[in-house]
Parts: C-alpha cells; sequence; structure tokens
C-alpha cells in the first residue's frame, strides 16, 4: 500500500510527473545516443553503392517534385510478407547517399525499393503516361507530360555539389564530367564507358523512346536503379553489427 500511495502522489501532482517524466526521458535518450558518438560509423559498408549518376539524381528530384514518395515507399521492413513479396529488406547502406530520405510512411502503391530491373523501360513509360492502362485499379495521376518536358544539365552541377555539401562523396572528375555523363546515359551512341568507369553499373540507354532528352528519361533512370546497386546473392551482413 506504501508504493501506492507514493505512486498517487507523483499522479496527483502535475509538475512532479512532468519532472519525473523528464528524467525518465532523458535518461532513455542518453542511453541509445551516447554510444553512437563512440562508433567510427554507423552505417555498415556494403559493396556496390554509389553516389547516383547525374541523370538518376535529375530523375530523384523530378521524383520528389512529384509527390510519389507520398504514396510509395521505398523501404522494406524485414517482415515475412514484406521480403516475399518485394525483396530483401532494406538495408541502412542503401539510403547512405539520398538527401534527404525517401523511405516513405505510406503505401498508397506498393513499395519502390527494388522496383530497378523488374519491368522494361516501356512499362515504366506506359505506366508513367497512363497508369490506367497497365493497372487498371490504380488512382495514380498521369504524367505524359513528361515526355515532352526537355530537360539539360543547366543545374545539374549545382544540385551534386548541395549534396557534396551533406556528405555525398562526388569527386572532382565526377563534376567536371556532370553535363557529359548527364546527356551519355541516355544516348546509347555516346561513349558509356567512361561513364561506367565512374559509376559502376549505371544503366546506359535511351529510356523513354524519343530522341530528345526528357524528363521521362531521367525519371525511368532513377526508377531502374532503385534496388539494383547490392547484390544480394553475395550479400553477407557483418556478425559484428
Amino acid at each position: 500500500m506504501s508504493f501506492l500511495n507514493k505512486h498517487k502522489a507523483i499522479e496527483t501532482h502535475a509538475t512532479l510527473l512532468l519532472v519525473l517524466s523528464l528524467l525518465v526521458v532523458s535518461i532513455g535518450g542518453l542511453v541509445q545516443i551516447l554510444p553512437l558518438f563512440y562508433l567510427e560509423n554507423t552505417i555498415e559498408d556494403v559493396e556496390g553503392v554509389r553516389p547516383y549518376t547525374p541523370l538518376e539524381l535529375a530523375g530523384r528530384e523530378i521524383y520528389m517534385r512529384e509527390g510519389c514518395y507520398v504514396c510509395h515507399s521505398q523501404m522494406i521492413r524485414p517482415m515475412r510478407d514484406e521480403v516475399e513479396r518485394y525483396g530483401h529488406y532494406s538495408l541502412a547502406a542503401e539510403s547512405m547517399y539520398d538527401r534527404p530520405f525517401l523511405w516513405g510512411s505510406k503505401r498508397t502503391g506498393p513499395d519502390l525499393a527494388r522496383v530497378g530491373g523488374r519491368y522494361s523501360d516501356e512499362w515504366h513509360v506506359d505506366h508513367l503516361m497512363n497508369p490506367q492502362s497497365v493497372v487498371p485499379e490504380s488512382i495514380m495521376p498521369k504524367y505524359e507530360y513528361m515526355m515532352g518536358n526537355v530537360i539539360d544539365a543547366r543545374y545539374i552541377k549545382d544540385s551534386m555539389r548541395a549534396n557534396q555539401i551533406f556528405g555525398v562523396p562526388y569527386t572532382d572528375e565526377m563534376m567536371a564530367n556532370a553535363e557529359a555523363d548527364f546527356a551519355a546515359q541516355a544516348d546509347p551512341n555516346a561513349d558509356g564507358d567512361a561513364l561506367l568507369a565512374r559509376y559502376p553499373k549505371a544503366q546506359w540507354r535511351n529510356f523513354d523512346g524519343q530522341p530528345e532528352l526528357t524528363e521521362m528519361d531521367a525519371l525511368v533512370a532513377y526508377l531502374q536503379v532503385l534496388g539494383t546497386m547490392v547484390d544480394f546473392s553475395t550479400f553477407q551482413p557483418d556478425p559484428n553489427r
């Protein structure tokens, strides 16, 4: 009874309850946060993860501009139903160069963390132009105007530089060749070897089937890279983490 009386005293005094609650939350926060200051790296290094190419980065910015992350998450949780449907659970390293991250919190549409390579470029173009033509029950809006929105590399260095400030390791060589790489990735007649040397496993082709470089090229290039950087057939998690 004495314990209950003391507990009642805490619950009936708002100020005391507030002070003790803050104390408990502070201790819990310190226990979780302080150890991180003694770790050299809180993200496990995973082979294959690289910065986005200039065209992929432009596509990502279009993806954010159109609010695609509101209806599509990019995070597969380590639960059996999610792994069976979408593939290997998401790794922290896969988002290490995402500024900002696009994990999402809602799935009006399916998760897109592993959508790269799952569908053809033509499917993505058809789906973006008229979603209901490939998924009749879809409530996704049409984005056919992207096929007519020609883009260039005018501001891509600025985007790369902004990401560089926040820790994305774009090298001087990548920055110097940003405009050339931007155009080359969607041009099957360009020198793709130089692009691949800077961005291993980058996909290099005409993504929307048009001679002009459009927003559709950029967005499809971004969608096709999602989940493709890590080879999960050889991935072994670090047992010390």
